[in-house]
């Protein structure tokens, strides 16, 4: 029961409801270049055998991130597919910017390596598409594996979309990893994207999601979410519960009608931040401003006991 927590386990309660699971940063990290340098090998295969020209692919920045980070930005005209697995339905999300696209395609058809490819600046067609879903495809059977650690990701993958494809996407959010690969031929450079929820990481290659060493000092909390969590901000809304009515009695309610509370609505109030309901409060005054006290976490399995207990 959530009740039962210290303060430093409040802690990761609150934050892991809000943002999701998360791992220590540097373990995450360090599991996720791993990860690049495993897989580094059959990408590079796998284009080999695609392409009729040769491309360079090397390991670029690995660092932490959140997933809504992997849409491509306007500026990158780039183009983007999500792939699933059993752990997660967004288990790997794929990006390649426009410079990457157009290196693949002039070695697709044989282009010389000498000469510059410039980046792509209008709508991707659908052969640049076609291309980068083929190159998504040779890097996710790389990251996928074999064997009790394999990611099981759902393959072929899913063709790539680009341009106002994309806006149509919904990006869910939570802690991520991104691996970035410098794509290159001749003097032209372009970057493939390799983003993975941090938990779908650690399950596969570092282990279950667990907090680091024990998080009971402020320096441990730090690095485990990161300052941009300790700097992020939410709005906190308090509720209180009214009695229960039939709908035709709430189809009566007019503009100026007084409902009344229930004997213990002031102690039953719920204090939530982004729609998810952290702690359960009582109203109360302090001077000429309404307050609420925490009494204690919420606790999700009570709350659904208590709401069948009411029907």
């Amino acid at each position: 029961m959530t009740g039962s927590l210290n303060p430093a386990d409040m802690r990761a309660y609150i934050v892991e409801r809000l943002v999701g699971a998360t791992g220590e940063t540097g373990h995450v990290i360090t599991t996720a270049r791993a990860l690049a340098e495993r897989v580094l090998p059959g990408i590079r295969k796998g284009l080999a055998g695609s392409l009729s020209a040769p491309v360079s692919v090397e390991i670029g920045s690995v660092d932490v991130t959140r997933l809504t980070a992997a849409r491509p930005a306007q500026e990158d005209n780039g183009a983007m597919t999500v792939v699933a697995s059993p752990s997660s339905p967004d288990a790997l999300v794929l990006v390649a910017d426009s410079r990457a696209i157009a290196i693949l395609v002039s070695a697709l058809f044989g282009g010389d390596p000498d000469i510059p490819v410039a980046p792509i600046e209008r709508p991707l067609s659908p052969t640049e598409i076609e291309v980068a879903t083929m190159t998504f495809e040779e890097v996710a059977k790389a990251v996928n594996g074999s064997g009790p650690r394999a990611f099981g990701l759902k393959l072929p993958v899913p063709a790539a979309a680009a341009g106002a494809d994309l806006d149509t996407r919904v990006m869910r959010d939570g802690p991520a990893v991104r691996i970035d690969l410098a794509v290159a031929a001749g003097p032209s450079s372009g970057r493939i994207s390799l983003f993975m929820p941090q938990r779908v990481l650690l399950k596969h290659r570092g282990g279950p999601v667990a907090p680091g060493p024990a998080a009971g000092s402020e320096r441990d909390w730090g690095e485990r979410f990161g300052e941009e969590i300790m700097r992020s901000s939410v709005t906190l809304e308090a509720t209180m519960p009214l009695a229960r009515m039939t709908l035709a009695e709430v189809a009566c309610l007019r503009p100026g009608q007084v409902i009344e509370l229930g004997d213990d609505a002031h102690h039953a109030a719920k204090l939530s931040a982004r729609h998810k309901t952290l702690f359960v409060c009582e109203f109360g005054k302090l001077g000429q401003n309404y307050t609420v006290r925490v009494r204690q976490a919420f606790d999700v399995r009570q709350d659904l006991i208590d709401g069948l207990a009411q029907g």
